[in-house]
Order: structure tokens, then sequence, then C-alpha cells
């Protein structure tokens, strides 16, 4: 007989007020004594609605509440475990030498495929073997993006202890691995403790390599998947974070689809895009951003609009860029023996990413007046002139050699602006030092067109005061 529900949360409700609840007193109170085993699984599921979260040692006490705060120093790579998950598929799939001979030259032609597909624009179907091939290449650098990414939201306040994600095309479980472990607390003291209602949208086979490498993910994750497509989900729900991971350039319709997940967002909820560092799919998250703008969202950042009634039109290629992964066990085997081994490696951290929401929340909401700072809209007025300026810092340094180069915006423009450093002294260091996304108080910044690029230059040297 099916376990009276209404019965255990009830229960529940009642135990957590006055002591930690066990699964197997619980089932004392619930019609036909069900197996503890089951009341623990059911009870779960049930942790964010209760508000509750399973502890290391196996009780369930009421959960954390506030923003999810937890220390982060980075990503060395993809753990060791979802690497052997990962190689224990391919085993079973292609046998103990999947890397030699036919099976490793049709994996490694794979990925050469799904790489050339993906700079052409060629929507991919994806089965088994595929879906194996992709994860091989991308689920590490996914991995490593997300968890930046929840880095910067949780330092910002946007990730609640009790929280309810939604990852909109989740493929393989780059991201869903690191959503997961990111609120893997098992090591810490059990009161207050996180609890995750984590859902995934994926119809094709790389559902399959997700659910076999996240399992049941760990006790505070309550994990679950859609096989269906971003169109096609509809949910009575709402979220506190949906996330669009790499999915956008994937989609026919991307601004109506993102769209109706706005609809799905908490009151204070947050809408993540992310897309891959490329010029093409980078610029087309923008063109995503700004569309969803026009429609009501609003853009919290990295990018900004620091000037009343006006939004940015130039051709926006910003991405931000981590430290390199090591390389994932996965592709070093793959790689050996290969002619071109570096074509399976894969090692670069670099994203693209857009937080949109409905409240009207930006990260910085400041309104600049042409009194104090000039406009980079108005930037054609001020070529030769010493000038100063409010933006934020956009990218790493882009120049391979030479003078270190920046993109800035203030979200005015409707031409790329770069930051040049060509003397760095104390008082500018600030533009090198500068975080992706921070906002800077540039001083006497000298105001230069550069015919080649098309794009102003703003040279920052001896005379130039940079502030964050």
């Amino acid at each position: 007989m099916p376990v009276d529900r209404t019965a255990v949360r009830d229960t529940a409700k009642y135990l957590r007020q006055i002591r930690p609840i066990d699964p197997a007193e619980v089932s004392e109170y619930v019609p036909d004594q069900p197996d503890p085993r089951v009341l623990r699984q059911l009870l779960r599921e049930m942790a964010l609605e209760l508000g509750i979260a399973e502890g290391p040692d196996g009780l369930f006490r009421p959960a954390a509440t506030g923003p999810f705060r937890r220390p982060f120093d980075g990503v060395e790579g993809l753990p060791a475990a979802y690497d052997r998950e990962l190689e224990a598929l391919l085993v079973e799939q292609y046998g103990p030498d999947w890397h030699r001979g036919d099976s490793g030259a049709a994996i490694r032609e794979r990925i050469e495929r799904l790489k050339a597909d993906y700079f052409a624009g060629r929507s991919v179907s994806y089965d088994w073997d595929l879906a194996l091939a992709y994860a091989i290449y991308h689920l590490a650098d996914y991995y490593a993006s997300t968890q930046y990414l929840l880095a910067e939201l949780s330092r910002e306040g946007l990730v609640p202890s009790q929280a309810r994600i939604l990852d909109v095309g989740a493929g393989v479980g780059g991201p869903a691995l690191a959503i997961a472990d990111f609120f893997d607390v098992s090591n810490r003291e059990p009161d207050s403790l996180p609890v995750l209602d984590y859902q995934a949208v994926e119809p094709a086979a790389a559902a399959d390599v997700l659910e076999a490498l996240l399992g049941s993910g760990p006790r505070n994750v309550s994990v679950s998947i859609a096989g269906e497509t971003a169109e096609a989900f509809e949910s009575n729900e709402t979220y506190d974070l949906i996330f669009f991971n790499n999915v956008l350039s994937e989609l026919e319709n991307p601004v109506e689809t993102a769209e109706r997940y706005l609809d799905l967002l908490a009151p204070d909820g947050s809408l993540v895009l992310t897309a891959p560092a490329d010029r093409n799919t980078s610029i087309q998250l923008r063109e995503v951003e700004r569309e969803l703008e026009t429609r009501g969202a609003t853009v919290y950042g990295p990018t900004v609009r620091l000037w009343p009634n006006e939004r940015p039109t130039e051709d926006c290629w910003s991405f931000d860029k981590q430290p390199d992964i090591t390389v994932p066990g996965v592709q070093a085997t793959l790689a050996e023996g290969a002619d071109r081994a570096a074509t399976v490696r894969n090692t670069s951290v670099k994203y693209s990413y857009s937080i949109l929401r409905t409240d009207g929340e930006r990260r910085n909401d400041l309104a600049l007046s042409r009194s104090n700072v000039a406009m980079l809209g108005e930037m054609e007025t001020h070529v030769g002139s010493r000038i100063d300026l409010v933006v934020a810092k956009l990218s790493r340094n882009l120049a391979e050699d030479g003078h270190p180069l920046y993109k800035v915006s203030d979200g005015s423009e409707s031409e790329n602006h770069f930051a040049v450093l060509v003397n760095e002294t104390e008082l500018n260091q600030a533009l090198r030092r500068a975080d992706y996304g921070d906002l800077l108080s540039v001083t006497n910044v000298l105001a230069l067109y550069n015919d080649d690029e098309g794009a102003y230059n703003l040279v920052v040297d001896e005379e130039t005061i940079v502030d964050t």
C-alpha cells in the first residue's frame, strides 16, 4: 500500500519543533508503520517543503535560512569520482580498451564532429555514443564554470539556503554536478544545513549520462529529471535560480523560450544565461539579454545600465576567464597515441553569462550625471581630451602581447570601448586588479578612436587614476 504522505508530513512538522527527526520514530506515527528507509526517502523529497535538512547522522533538522554562503577557493579540475564514473560508462559501452583502436578513433571523430557542428551553427541530435563523447570533452569545463558562477551568485546573496533550482537543457550534467557539489555540506556540523531541490530539463540521451553520473545526489539535495524540451516544459512551481547553461544557441526561438521561464521565477529569483566564450554565442547571449530587457526583465549583471534611459547597442563580446583546470583523466587517456591529442583536451574555463531578474534589482544600481562624468555613448565629442568616467570592467586582459587591454562599459555605448593600460602606476593598478564585472571610477583618461578596430581606446597612463 502507498505510504500516507499526509501523515508523514504532519508527523515531521510536529517533530521538527521539538527534536531531530528520526525516520524510525516517524514510522511509529504513520499507518502500517512503513519501513524507515522508505520514510527517509520521502523526507528527502519533502525537505524543501518542510524546511528540513538531513545531517551526516541521518537525522533531519530545521534547514538553514537566509542566503547560502560557503568557502570557495576556485576549481582545480573535475572531481576524480566523476572522472571514474564517466570512464566506467565508457568501459561498459566500448570495453576496457575504449580509448584504443576503432572505438577510440570513433570517439575522437565524434568530438571533432561536435566541435565542427558547433562552430558551423548546426543543430546536433544526441544518441548515447555522442552524449558520451560530449561528456568527455565538456563535462569538466562546464562543471568548473558553473561552480564559479554559483560562487559569485552566493557572494551576491542570490542563492537561498533553501533553494529550488531549475536547470534547462541540462546536457550530460556538468552544471548539475557543480550545483549538487556546491550544496554538498556533508562535512559540516548538522545544525543549519542548506537544502536543495534540483530539477533538470533534458530530452536527449545526454540525460542518461547526467543521471548515471549524478546518481541520487548528496543527502541534502533532491534530484529530478524531466525528459522534455525546454519549449515543452511546464511547471506549477517557482524557482530561486533558473539556469540556461550553454543551450541558447541550440534553441530555435531562444528569446521566446527564455521569456517563458521568467514567469517561473520566485519574486526574488534569478534567470542565469550562460554561453561559451566564442564570438558568435557570446554576442547572441547579449542579444537575448537585451531583448528580454525590452520585455520587462532587469539585467542584474555583469553588464551595466549606469545612465537613465540608456541601453547599449554595440556587439558585446564579453566573457570571463578563470584559471585552466587540470586535464581530466578520460581526456588524457583518449589523447594517448592520438595524432592530434590536443583536439580532445579541453581545460580552458571561459564563459559568457547574464543574470536577469523581475524585481528591478541590479548589482550596480547607479544613476550617473553628465555634470560628474562623461558618457561612453557621447565619446565622439571627447576624442583627444582627458575625461572622467565610471565604467564596468567586462573582460580579463584581451591583449596577447603589448599593453594590457580591457573591455569596459557604462551601458550607453553604441561602439566598443577598451581601456588600454600603457603605463601602470600605484594609482591606476586597480584596472588590472579589478575582477570581471567590477565598477571602476576612472579619472583623467585620454579618449582616442581606433580606426582600424572601429572602437574607442581609453588610454590609462601615469596621469590616470583608477579606483574600484
